[in-house]
């Protein structure tokens, strides 16, 4: 079986059997080396048989700051991508560094399956997003059930916002919850970047309820970064 590409270049974020997502960042530099280093890994990926050993889908998406690029992968189960690293990885990165030289691969997290998701209407489908926001929560690691609790507050606040009728651009968001303990990552789809921007600015994001995400006693710190689908892999039939 070869990677066959989904047409909207998105990971179906539904997609039954996933046990575990592997994340990770990559700076390049450039918009141009962005574009490259997507096409090189789309020749490597597309040029060999898709490697079955657990993993369901990759994908990547372009940093809207025209530097990095965000890699998105589901598996069956964590040991399949520590299979797949033994066997089929390095030839596949040595090709996409000779065509992309310098490619600086920051960090690679280790998920477990989506612990809460939100999406406008139920569903969510049917909606292509403009832009997907990755949201990066790190906690102190100290007393079980903080991030979950944390989780949980958005949530609350999310609900506040509904009732209040602050309406967003936000289409979908998937909170995962990293297997080292240390942080949570919402991966979420909006309708643009602008509407991203223009919901940070708004005044109801000052309401107790995000203050209570914002001063949460576990959280560390976090980033809030911005990405354009561009690439979305899985085996062909």
């Amino acid at each position: 079986m070869n990677a066959v590409a989904r047409p909207d270049a998105r990971p179906d974020l539904n997609r039954p059997g996933v046990g575990a997502v592997l994340v990770s960042t990559w700076r390049v530099g450039t918009p141009e080396r962005q574009r490259a280093a997507v096409e090189a890994v789309r020749t490597a990926w597309e040029s060999r048989e898709w490697p079955d050993l657990g993993l369901l889908s990759y994908s990547v998406a372009i940093g809207t700051d025209g530097d990095t690029l965000l890699h998105y992968s589901q598996w069956t189960e964590q040991h399949a991508y520590d299979d797949f690293v033994r066997t089929y990885r390095d030839d596949r990165n040595a090709e996409i560094d000779a065509a992309v030289p310098g490619i600086e691969r920051v960090e690679l997290r280790r998920y477990a399956s989506v612990h809460r998701s939100t999406a406008r209407g139920g569903t969510g489908a049917g909606e292509p997003p403009g832009v997907v926001v990755v949201v990066e929560a790190d906690f102190d690691g100290a007393g079980e059930g903080r991030r979950e609790e944390w989780v949980d507050s958005v949530f609350t606040a999310l609900d506040e916002d509904t009732a209040a009728g602050r309406v967003s651009g936000g289409i979908s968001g998937r909170f995962h919850l990293s297997v080292d303990g240390g942080r949570v990552l919402n991966y979420a789809e909006w309708e643009s970047e602008r509407a991203h921007e223009e919901w940070l600015a708004d005044e109801g994001r000052l309401s107790e309820a995000w203050k209570r995400v914002r001063r949460h006693p576990a959280l560390t710190g976090g980033r809030v970064r911005r990405y354009t689908p561009a690439l979305s892999l899985s085996a062909g039939v």
